[in-house]
């Protein structure tokens, strides 16, 4: 009998393979970063066929490290960096590019173009998204109009494309030889390709972006009893494990966190931010700024929707005073720093470094520091960043109550930056609810392990697996409103200096 789930966490700086017990503890778990490619301002892509390397190095090193057999995993589950986007041979298994990463800003003008003819919510009411260059669709656009063997080969059939999801799997259960090419409602809902109601891709969209339809992987389930494939031997998990889980990596966490119930919302703190509130099987067009977008589908149940606030810069912004100005040692350190100083002392750090997310969607705006005295030390620009993820997170926030109509009572939080005790109360004090932190807060890897278990019937029902969820710590609101609303005043100035900045 099987007494455990693995999943794959393919994120935007690094993979993970995390194994999971059925009470959703993990038991077993290796990563490993991959490289972050600048060929120009604004342009991000990483290496796929590194990638996959990376995902089976790191399954290879999780299962050795447990002493588990892959013979022990009752299925594999995949969670994935949203939007990049892959374009690779069908004969050979070969990228016919680097993937282009979400934060990739290149289409920019290919969004204005189509943006001419309705604006910037042209294609909103099919697809919950505003044009962006955030999107996989614009990026499969640009890649087939960036060489005529590409866009010969794709008209040929020769070409498959896929988030990071449909290439992981497609490797996973068997490449050139029948590897499946599939991808999730949640992941499919990311492209501006498919349209909420028919869960289908959009022929009229697919035309006027002149995507063949023939490249686009199949629509399943996020947790499909009828899987998606399976392992093959020789492969990295070995043979005949099913892979049946899929759902981009906000969604999962989503799931992870169980937010089964509409109304229920959580927020992810990694490489960006990612706020989601679920709305049951009803789709909630956003008046505020944010996307409309898949939550999951579980089987043959109904879809359930979300509303998702994204930010792209926050944990991005630790790394980059990390790696690019030298600030400190480890990421970790930047709390320290930014503990040894009271205040920001005036200053506020807008990293609108890839643009403005939500609530602008704005991709001429580029990062500021503003508020610049001889006073401010670097402890203070550390603390400035961290504030700026607490006060982004308190934007989206804002927009989800007046889309909803639900105020938030708490907020649920995972990701990597939730460990950092000053940015989880500098966060409850600037939102005014309480903060909750999970103990299992790697909840992405856990709700793509949710899904692949659900399907295979090692977790019998979603009342299981809310049963796995107990909190670990939680920060309550200790500022006075006053203060509250004079800091976040002085935040949104700052943000109104970052517009227009690209011409």
């Amino acid at each position: 009998m099987a007494t455990y789930v693995g999943a794959i966490d393919q994120g935007t700086t690094s993979t993970r393979f995390m194994i999971f017990d059925h009470a959703g503890k993990v038991v077993g778990v290796d990563q490993k970063e991959h490289e972050q490619i600048y060929p120009k301002p604004g342009w991000v892509e990483h290496n796929p066929m590194e990638i996959w390397e990376r995902c089976q190095e790191v399954i290879a090193g999780a299962l050795k490290k447990t002493g588990i057999s892959a013979k022990d995993l009752a299925a594999v589950g995949i969670t994935n960096q949203r939007e990049t986007t892959v374009v690779w041979e069908k004969a050979t298994g070969k990228p016919v590019h680097n993937a282009i990463v979400w934060q990739d800003t290149r289409t920019d003008t290919i969004c204005n173009e189509l943006a001419k003819h309705g604006g910037q919510d042209r294609f909103r009411e099919k697809v919950g998204l505003p044009l962006a260059t955030y999107f996989s669709g614009p990026k499969i656009k640009w890649l087939l109009e960036s060489s005529s063997a590409i866009r010969k080969a794709a008209d040929k059939g020769d070409l498959l494309f896929g988030n990071i999801d449909s290439w992981v799997i497609w490797n996973l259960t068997g490449g050139v030889n029948g590897g499946a090419h599939v991808t999730d409602v949640s992941n499919a809902s990311r492209t501006m390709l498919m349209n909420l109601q028919t869960l289908d891709w959009d022929d009229e969209i697919l035309k006027i972006m002149g995507i063949p339809r023939q490249m686009l992987p199949q629509i399943r389930p996020s947790s499909d009893p009828h899987p998606y494939g399976a392992s093959v031997a020789g492969g990295p998990v070995g043979g005949a494990i099913p892979v049946c889980g899929d759902l981009g990596d906000q969604q999962a966490a989503l799931y992870g966190q169980t937010c089964f119930s509409p109304g229920e919302a959580k927020n992810t703190y990694g490489t960006g931010c990612f706020m989601l509130l679920n709305t049951g099987t009803k789709i909630v067009p956003s008046k505020s700024g944010l996307l409309t977008t898949l939550g999951y589908k579980i089987g043959d149940k109904p879809a359930v929707y979300a509303l998702e606030g994204s930010i792209a810069i926050t944990g991005a912004l630790v790394q980059w005073l990390r790696d690019n100005l030298n600030l400190f040692e480890k990421s970790s350190d930047i709390e320290a720093m930014a503990a040894s100083v009271e205040d920001n002392g005036g200053i506020y750090f807008v990293p609108a470094f890839s643009g403005l997310f939500a609530p602008y969607w704005k991709s001429d705006a580029r990062g500021v520091i503003v508020g610049m005295t001889r006073y401010v030390n670097k402890s203070h620009i550390a603390r400035a960043a961290l504030e700026a993820t607490a006060f982004q997170t308190r934007e989206v926030l804002d927009a989800m109550n007046k889309d909803s109509g639900v105020p938030l009572t708490a907020l649920k939080v995972d990701g990597g930056m939730v460990y950092n005790e000053l940015l989880m109360q500098f966060q409850s004090d600037v939102l005014g609810v309480p903060v909750v932190r999970p103990k299992v807060a790697e909840t992405t890897a856990l709700g793509a392990a949710y899904a692949a278990g659900l399907a295979t019937g090692f977790w019998s029902t979603e009342d299981d697996l809310r049963k796995n969820w107990a909190v670990d710590k939680e920060w309550k609101p200790k500022m006075k409103d006053a203060d509250r609303s004079k800091l976040y005043k002085g935040w949104l100035k700052a943000v109104e200096r970052t517009f227009d900045w690209v011409e």
